[in-house]
């Protein structure tokens, strides 16, 4: 029979209820228990109980378990140079339910290295498998304890959740750990606020920042309050200071809902200029290639090796905030646009695509999209559903979509075949080495819709406007010079053709 005693305390202070239930649970998951057990056995049988495997695996399972490979404390002191000036210490927390340990490493992978670009110095890693995270801490009590134990023994100061946590998570784990609390999504939010440089780009980063920061608002006691009343003994400020107020906390709600509303119309002015610009790509009929694909896929390298942009690149999660649209031609003469869009990633903030709706736009207006994975990547398959999903959430699961592995010079031989297995048609190129690019080029031109019309005209040599028009916005299938003119057989836009019409053959 166990042992049902509660622990006194050793002064004459009453045991907190909350002290009394982990004791007993401690009592019957610990040594207590193996104790019963072992009376149970005899002499030759009582050691083995060391290696009951089933238990050792319950309590493996149980345990937070690190992750290799997180840390990016700098071992050189010269490498200080290159790094900001004070830079914070983290410690990454994740709990994954359900699928393999590899997806959960992965996905912490990438917020160590969202952490890195945000500014920041990894010093460990630690993952927890249970059924589903704590509502109240996320990672259970206990587990919070052991958590608190890390940080203090790694010095950091900061606790980063491979999720988006609950206001009352966050506040519940940072009363026990006694640091910094954040998570994932505001992470990603300051990323994007530190790389956002034109000014439709910084309104949207700060609309998703307020968004997120609403039912985040914190008040702190009476210092906070704008509201007096009752006697002076009784809390109260006394006469002259009762009637109507608002509490501080009320106040900034209403000031973020305030600013929330002036971002959203901002946002809405920039639309009709964006909107006048791809109606005329539409109207002279030029085909446009949005390049999709999950951040720091090398998107904005590959826009430079096909038109020498010069666009931005980095080694760094989400450089690329603001579209980019260049104009290139193919080798038969068409013009059309390669438009470089916003990359994503896994459990992207709603808020995140929400505010930059406007940018994902060139993906559902698209002719084509060019959706570039990483295939250097140990997780493609993840980056490939990512990057279809969110295209799919714009409305653009119709349009044709042409993949392409970049960073092949990264990638071995057996690697390719896992890669060719996941998409047999896709193509393997390198914006470092050239790899792949003429053959991305010709697929890309293949891929392209031809001009609708089709016309046969004669152009009076005083027309040479329509025939650099044709050259510009269409397909030359032939052209002859005659005495009375240009003689013209093209594949041309329906706007064009109306202007061709009168020297139709």
């Amino acid at each position: 029979m166990t042992d049902t005693t509660t622990p006194q305390s050793t002064d004459e202070t009453p045991v907190d209820p909350v002290d009394r239930v982990l004791a007993r649970a401690e009592a019957r998951s610990g040594v207590h228990v193996f104790g019963a057990a072992q009376a149970l056995q005899d002499e030759a049988t009582i050691g083995l109980a060391d290696t009951d495997g089933e238990q050792w695996d319950r309590e493996e399972r149980a345990a937070l378990r690190r992750v290799p490979g997180l840390s990016t404390e700098l071992e050189d002191v010269t490498e200080v140079e290159y790094r900001q000036l004070r830079l914070e210490n983290v410690v990454l927390v994740g709990v994954h339910t359900q699928g393999e340990t590899e997806d959960a490493e992965n996905s912490l992978r990438e917020l160590s290295a969202l952490a890195e670009t945000a500014g920041a110095v990894v010093l460990d890693g630690v993952l927890q498998r249970r059924p589903h995270p704590d509502p109240a801490t996320y990672v259970g009590r206990g587990k919070a304890e052991e958590l608190r134990d890390i940080v203090a023994a790694v010095g950091a100061d900061t606790v980063i959740a491979d999720t988006e946590l609950a206001p009352s998570q966050r506040r519940a784990l940072e009363d026990v750990v006694k640091v910094k609390v954040i998570d994932r999504t505001t992470v990603i939010l300051d990323i994007f606020s530190q790389h956002a440089k034109s000014r439709e780009g910084k309104a949207q980063v700060e609309l998703a920042q307020l968004e997120y920061l609403l039912p985040r608002l914190r008040g702190w006691g009476d210092s906070m309050s704008r509201q007096a009343g009752g006697q002076v003994g009784a809390g109260g400020a006394g006469m002259g200071s009762r009637g109507p107020g608002e509490t501080k906390i009320e106040l900034d709600r209403r000031r973020i809902r305030t600013r929330m509303a002036q971002l959203r119309r901002q946002i809405r002015d920039f639309a009709p200029a964006r909107d006048a610009k791809r109606a005329e790509r539409k109207r002279n009929t030029i085909p446009s290639v949005a390049i999709a694909g999950y951040t720091n896929a090398g998107k904005s390298s590959l826009l430079n090796r096909l038109t020498s942009a010069g666009v931005l690149v980095e080694n760094a999660l989400f450089a690329t905030l603001d579209a980019t649209v260049r104009r290139t031609e193919t080798t038969d003469g068409r013009v059309f646009t390669l438009t470089d869009t916003v990359g994503f990633v896994r459990n992207l903030p709603h808020q995140l695509v929400e505010a930059f709706r406007s940018t994902l736009e060139e993906v559902g207006e698209a002719d084509v999209i060019l959706h570039v994975v990483d295939g250097s990547h140990p997780d493609p398959a993840a980056q490939l559903a990512t990057v279809r999903d969110v295209i799919g959430d714009v409305g653009a699961r119709d349009i044709p979509e042409l993949v392409v592995f970049n960073k092949a010079d990264l990638v071995d031989d057996d690697t390719r075949l896992v890669l060719r297995g996941l998409e047999p048609k896709a193509i393997f190129a390198s914006s470092r080495t050239g790899e792949g690019v003429e053959e991305l080029r010709a697929a890309i031109e293949a891929a392209l819709p031809l001009p609708a019309v089709e016309v046969h005209a004669l152009v009076p040599y005083d027309r040479g406007d329509l025939v650099s028009a044709i050259h510009e916005q269409g397909m030359i299938l032939s052209q002859k010079h005659e005495e009375g003119g240009t003689a013209v057989h093209a594949r041309v836009g329906e706007h064009l053709a109306a202007r061709l019409a009168p020297f139709a053959v």
